[in-house]
């Protein structure tokens, strides 16, 4: 079966995108962060505490991962109270993700 040709702007991008692109994607590239980054963008804001009961995940685990997203700018933090609520601050790794997700599933 041959496969439709997509051309790539890598080279097209100034180094320190393609350096950012590379962080984007190693940050994304572990399955607890991708499902809560799916979380987030299904269920909107979201606690850590709703998070870690959601996808069943230990909850030092979870702030460690919202963490590093927070960091480079993939979520958004704010204490309310004892808590802290998390949500989407660039929506653009949804798309990268949305693709993944389209080129990752079988054709049956």
């Amino acid at each position: 079966m041959a496969t439709k040709q997509t051309e790539c702007a890598l080279d097209k991008m100034a180094p320190e995108f393609v350096g950012q692109a590379a962080d984007m994607l190693r940050l994304l590239a572990h399955p607890a962060r991708l499902r809560i980054v799916d979380a987030l963008n299904s269920m909107g804001e979201l606690s850590v505490h709703a998070i870690t009961e959601h996808l069943d995940i230990a909850q030092a685990a979870t702030s460690q991962h919202l963490n590093q997203m927070r960091r480079v700018g993939l979520v958004k933090a704010e204490r309310r109270g004892k808590e802290v609520w998390y949500s989407i601050a660039d929506a653009r790794p949804i798309a990268l993700l949305n693709c993944l997700c389209n080129c990752c599933e079988r054709n049956e």
